[in-house]
């Protein structure tokens, strides 16, 4: 039983959800991220994700927003979605879209490599989630790839079915409830980097070539187990809203034949990045990145590829991954160089730095220019652009920063 209480909270929360979701520009939006997504943009589009929420809550007006109220821990999951969306929806909305329903994670346990993270982490900010860490080498020889194993996927019915029965009882009447399965990205070498540490990984590289091909064969055979198991079982996730920060909203996926309750990957968006390759040659990228996400790429319907990684100078090979839609162009990227490689082919998707907002005064000018700079090399190169800015690790507890940057954003593209 849900305390009355906490069940007022939700449903109070959800209502409000519901009222925005049923307003005409929910779909607007979704037309013009499907435009973008086929490459035939009306105009850029602006999404911001992975926002300091620690640095939110300040002053009474934005605290109390913010501020969990429920008891229940089913409640405060949805409790703090909610309260999220409808903050951002409220002051930094841009071109994000409040859909009609909750997503409720099945119970999937996914055991992973079997590969317990071995570090050291520096705090700067206890109320920061982002925080600095040394990762010890865990792989010195041949010998230690025993230590990796093929993952596997665990479903509870049962606490599935719980999830739901309260979910249901939280929003029915006001928001749809849909169960949620796996939604893995394709990240070989983030895992890799918190095994070894960065620096050691790229050494073992050049220095034990051997070594490193034969660890990431096995988690890609890892990763491709994995997707055979969540389809058989049915586990995969439905048609997504969102790819990596951005809207995947179109009009490809799902495929024909698509059945609800058995997702296929190829109904699916993925995302895949190198991040820590981000100073290695092309070939290199191509040897150990490309070669072997292939066969994991062709398998889904479309491909976000990229993260922090700059791309500007390995588009030739970013072009041999199947499927790929969309292309990340980082802070550290040659806009220029990259809109010249992409030239129309996939949506630029910018990540705009988050340093703009960091500094010791917020100076909305800049942003301008920086956005205008962007916009007017896609217009010049013909590239479909999005603008998503994430990895906003602080605003120097001024939220109004972001209020500001997504008020010029929206100046800047429409």
């Amino acid at each position: 039983m849900i305390n009355p209480s906490d069940l007022r909270t939700i449903r109070s929360l959800a209502a409000r959800a519901a009222e925005i979701a049923a307003l005409p520009v929910q779909e607007e939006k979704r037309r013009l991220w499907r435009k973008l997504n086929a490459l035939k943009p009306e105009r850029p589009m602006v999404m911001i994700d992975q926002v300091c929420w620690n640095e939110m809550e300040t002053g009474a007006e934005l605290r109390d927003a913010l501020a969990l109220r429920t008891a229940d821990p089913d409640c405060r999951y949805y409790e703090e979605i909610l309260r999220q969306m409808l903050f951002q929806w409220d002051h930094f909305r841009v071109d994000m879209v409040v859909e009609p329903f909750i997503r409720v994670p099945m119970a999937i346990e996914n055991t992973g490599f079997g590969i317990e993270v071995n570090e050291q982490i520096a705090v700067l900010d206890a109320t920061n989630s982002v925080v600095g860490h040394y990762y010890n080498n865990q792989f010195h020889s041949m010998d230690d790839l025993e230590k990796v194993q093929t993952p596997r996927l665990i479903h509870d019915p049962a606490e599935t079915n719980r999830r739901l029965e309260v979910a249901h009882q939280l929003f029915d009447g006001l928001l749809e409830v849909r169960p949620w399965g796996l939604d893995q990205p394709i990240t070989i070498w983030d895992p890799i980097s918190t095994w070894m540490g960065v620096e050691k990984a790229l050494y073992a590289i050049i220095d034990q070539p051997e070594l490193m091909h034969a660890l990431v064969a096995r988690m890609v055979a890892g990763y491709l187990s994995l997707y055979d198991q969540a389809e058989e079982q049915g586990l995969l996730c439905g048609p997504q809203s969102l790819v990596h920060c951005t809207g995947a909203w179109t009009d490809e996926l799902p495929a024909p034949g698509y059945d609800p309750q058995k997702p296929r990957t190829k109904d699916l968006w993925t995302f895949g990045l190198a991040q820590m390759f981000s100073t290695v040659s092309p070939r290199m990228f191509k040897e150990f990145e490309v070669d072997y996400i292939k066969p994991i790429c062709e398998r889904f319907g479309l491909v976000y590829y990229g993260c922090c990684d700059p791309l500007d100078g390995k588009m030739k090979q970013v072009r041999m991954i199947p499927n790929v839609r969309k292309v990340s162009m980082s802070p550290w990227t040659n806009q220029e160089r990259g809109a010249a490689e992409i030239h129309g082919d996939y949506v630029f998707s910018r990540k705009p730095s988050p340093a703009f907002l960091a500094w010791d005064g917020f100076d909305s000018e800049s942003v301008r220019a920086d956005l205008a700079a962007t916009r007017d090399t896609c217009v010049q190169y013909n590239c479909p652009l999005e603008l998503i800015l994430k990895d906003i690790s602080t605003v120097r507890y001024e939220p109004q920063r972001l209020f500001q940057w997504a008020e010029v954003a929206m100046q800047v593209v429409c």
